[in-house]
């Protein structure tokens, strides 16, 4: 899933992409690199960021999408936690709505989904971008991630959403620190075997620094980034969320014919 940010704010590419034009110049890049799905983004969720209004989230994605749905070829996903927004990229042509939320941020959330019909992308997060980093706790980072995620699939079930359409996304970096994060990843399985299929998003996220702290720009963090997402794949996940499309399909092709090899 290749990622395109139309926000002036995102952490590693905001304004980058806020007009048609140059999103759909990038989402041809994406595509040329090996890119399957790509993920259109009118608010950042990054540590801190500051809440979109509705209409300019919709102002934002819609003409986006509409263009990229007309000419990129694959799928796209809408990421929001506002059903309006998800509706209108949905119509707009869109067919997945990845939501940090879970389908939280609006009590209609739910129901909208379902109405919707589209693929629905449920990731944790404790709080929200604004205060997600302030102090994270958990007992067990991994068994809360799971309890939630299963009970947030099982409120999509009950209003209508399809088991089939569920993707679950256990949110790393996000109400994380680096070691819940790191964890996480070690312990990827375990969100695997909820039985859903599982988006991971690790593409140039802070929590590499923990690793390596001269990794302080977010274009610092390519070689973390492939690891991660190597790390996911041996774990089942079936999608990664990245920046850096080429890289990513040359180490996960490179990753499967060295396994295949040693069968």
């Amino acid at each position: 899933m290749g990622v395109i940010n139309v926000t002036p704010d995102s952490f590693s590419d905001g304004g980058r992409y806020l007009s048609p034009e140059n999103a759909l110049a990038q989402a041809r890049a994406l595509i040329a690199q090996g890119a399957d799905i790509l993920d259109i983004g009118g608010e950042s969720t990054r540590p801190g960021a500051a809440p979109v209004d509705e209409a300019e989230e919709i102002a934002r994605v819609v003409p986006v999408i509409a263009v990229l749905a007309a000419q990129a070829g694959v799928p796209l996903s809408i990421d929001t936690m506002k059903p309006a927004v998800a509706r209108a990229a949905i119509a707009a042509g869109a067919s997945i709505w990845n939501d940090v939320s879970a389908l939280a941020f609006s009590p209609d959330s739910p129901a909208v989904a379902a109405d919707l019909g589209c693929q629905v992308v449920l990731m944790h997060m404790r709080g929200e971008p604004r205060t997600m980093q302030a102090v994270p706790r958990y007992d067990d980072v991994t068994a809360e991630v799971r309890r939630h995620l299963s009970e947030r699939a099982r409120v999509a079930r009950e209003a209508g959403v399809a088991r089939e359409a569920i993707w679950l996304d256990p949110g790393i970096g996000f109400g994380k620190t680096a070691a819940h994060s790191l964890t996480l990843l070690g312990q990827l399985d375990r969100i695997v075997d909820l039985g859903f299929p599982v988006l991971l998003g690790v593409s140039r996220k802070s929590f590499l620094k923990a690793v390596d702290p001269t990794a302080v720009e977010a274009t610092d963090r390519l070689g973390g980034s492939l690891a991660a997402a190597l790390a996911g794949a041996r774990a089942g996940v079936a999608s990664v969320r990245v920046h850096d499309v080429r890289e990513t399909v040359q180490a996960l092709a490179v990753q499967a014919t060295i396994d295949e090899a040693g069968r």
